[in-house]
């Protein structure tokens, strides 16, 4: 496999050496999952790319941006190295960007790392994603990140028994891990932990387990989509409701679609999160006006990781000259910072992750009958506590 790779770089070296001469372009390629179950979030992220680029023009530092798209399909992270690898050697890319799931982002980091391309995490969120390439930054966000935050937070706000709610798989394992490391840090004590399956969940016998510990509160961490319904309802169904316990979770469990589908029973869910289209702010409001006119509907925590890393790219192109090469990119992004649409967000010079704000939200019902995400309380100036600990 490294001799394999060395020559995957040496064809890379090769092919870009003729190119680098002749031709002012610098060819980006997104991978992300354009069909199957997860295209959704995929459009929302292209959309972000789509709207940074009219807004900014396809040109920076006398280069000629171009994307060319690859479609995983889903959960795929053969496919994505194979892609990763067409358009290092084929298409003769400068930069891999996208990546919406966190195997996917591991498999083609090892591309990135022989072929010595800039890569750029538009969303995967397990923390170790970024220490498999030296030339990978991330704009998006990692669930300890939010998750040992709000724990504390949560400690700090009164409550000192919680029961914990995970669907089994990375991110949801490392997010309960992550949240019950700073609860418990801060004093909190846990008196139960299930990990339910990812696949059409019964969602019954974890909550009626819930209900028999009767805590104070009970933190979840669920994928968007139908799941929030159904929890909602088994939650209701035994009298488990915002109004009586403390509901609370990663920012997913209220998503507006997940919003939509939970109704009236959302209302009180407290949650943490790194963005929602209801942040307050100027720069927010006329992003969020853009990306409606664009796409007919509001932005998400892909729609903001799409816009902000076609940002991350164009201000290191312009600090390089226009320079593409994978050290000189990297070298430029480290320590950037900027304000985005969901506040003010940096580049950890060390760790080459996403250093910003964790808000602290309450589903509200605005005064249409709408519920919204609606921020309360912030954390700032967040690191990943996982390499913060390295």
């Amino acid at each position: 496999m490294k001799l394999k790779l060395a020559a995957l770089a040496l064809a890379a070296g090769l092919a870009g050496f003729g190119s680098a001469q002749a031709q002012d372009t610098v060819k980006i390629g997104v991978i992300l999952p354009y069909s199957g179950p997860f295209a959704d979030a995929a459009t929302q992220m292209d959309n972000g790319i789509k709207l940074f680029m009219e807004q900014n023009g396809d040109t920076v530092a006398g280069k000629k941006i171009e994307i060319i798209r690859k479609d995983t399909g889903g959960i795929a992270p053969d496919v994505a190295k194979r892609l990763a690898q067409e358009l290092v050697v084929r298409d003769g890319i400068d930069i891999l960007a996208g990546f919406a799931l966190t195997p996917n982002a591991l498999a083609a980091a090892d591309i990135s790392a022989e072929a010595e391309k800039f890569m750029v995490v538009m969303n995967a969120a397990t923390s170790i994603i970024t220490t498999k390439s030296p030339y990978m930054v991330r704009v998006s966000v990692t669930t300890p990140l939010l998750n040992e935050a709000f724990g504390k937070w949560v400690y700090d706000s009164g409550l000192k028994e919680v029961y914990t709610l995970n669907s089994d798989y990375g991110p949801g394992n490392d997010a309960q891990a992550a949240f019950e490391r700073g609860f418990t840090e801060a004093g909190g004590k846990i008196v139960g932990a299930d990990k339910m399956p990812v696949a059409n969940p019964d969602f019954a016998p974890f909550v009626q387990r819930v209900k028999d510990a009767n805590p104070q509160g009970l933190w979840v961490f669920i994928p968007g989509g139908s799941m929030p319904a159904a929890l909602g309802k088994a939650l209701a169904e035994r009298g488990l409701t915002p109004e009586t316990m403390q509901i609370m979770g990663q920012g997913e469990l209220t998503m507006e679609s997940a919003l939509e589908s939970m109704g009236d029973g959302a209302e009180g869910i407290v949650t943490a999160f790194h963005y929602d289209f209801n942040h307050q702010s100027d720069k927010n409001a006329e992003f969020v006006k853009a990306y409606n006119a664009l796409a007919n509907r509001n932005p998400d925590i892909f729609s903001i990781g799409g816009y902000d890393g076609m940002h991350l790219i164009y201000e290191a192109l312009k600090k390089t000259g226009g320079d593409a090469g994978g050290q000189a990119l990297v070298d430029a992004a480290k320590g950037m910072a900027w304000e985005s649409p969901r506040g003010p967000i940096s580049i950890d010079p060390e760790t080459r992750d996403i250093i910003e704000t964790v808000y602290i939200r309450r589903v509200e019902k605005s005064a249409d009958g709408t519920l919204l995400n609606v921020e309360f309380d912030k954390i700032e100036n967040v690191k990943d506590p996982v390499k913060a600990r390295m």
